[in-house]
């Protein structure tokens, strides 16, 4: 275990569960149920239908959750419904850094508009220096005239963007070709 995934203050680690598409909290319903931990963020979705739009909370990253365990002990998760593995690197489960989880707690917890974001690689990285999630650190783009941070689950490589104030925002430098820091 890399000192990124040891546990913090004698907590288990969260890993990602890959569970059945749109039955996140009804997996993490049956997992919490048998003593874990389980953490599944969610945003307003609005959904545009022929006949009406409908606001419905969906998962920020679909077809995941994020569950603390021991992986020594995970049998008697995976024999949940809806549970599909434990996400690995090379057929051994894969603890998640506790700052990813703690960053997207804070985005879920803040109410502020956040949506999944396609994986990024390129571009600055920028630290939040004020505002609620001041201490954060992720990229920096501008979608619709609004700016946005998008913060990264690397083992998942899937992302989310939550809207941001400029003032907010203190350039860290450039991780790649293709700028999409604002200017």
């Amino acid at each position: 275990m890399s000192s990124e995934d040891r546990p913090v203050e004698g907590l288990l680690p969260w890993f990602a569960l890959r569970v059945r598409n749109r039955a996140e909290e009804l997996v993490a319903s049956a997992v919490a149920s048998k003593g874990y931990e389980v953490f599944v963020p969610t945003y307003l979705d609005i959904r545009k239908y022929a006949s009406c739009v409908k606001k419905i909370d969906a998962a920020l990253f679909p077809g995941y959750l994020f569950c603390r365990l021991n992986v020594n002990n995970r049998l008697p998760l995976l024999t949940t419904p809806g549970v599909h593995h434990i996400v690995s690197l090379g057929g051994v489960p894969c603890a998640i850094d506790e700052a990813e989880i703690a960053a997207i707690r804070l985005v879920v917890d803040s109410k502020l508009p956040a949506t999944p974001w396609p994986y990024l690689t390129t571009g600055h990285h920028a630290r939040i220096e004020s505002g609620p999630f001041a201490g954060l650190e992720g990229i920096v783009i501008q979608l619709k005239g609004r700016e946005r941070l998008v913060l990264s689950v690397n083992l998942l490589q899937r992302s989310v963007a939550v809207e941001i104030d400029r003032s907010w925002v203190r350039p860290l430098g450039a991780v790649g070709p293709g700028s999409l820091m604002v200017p």
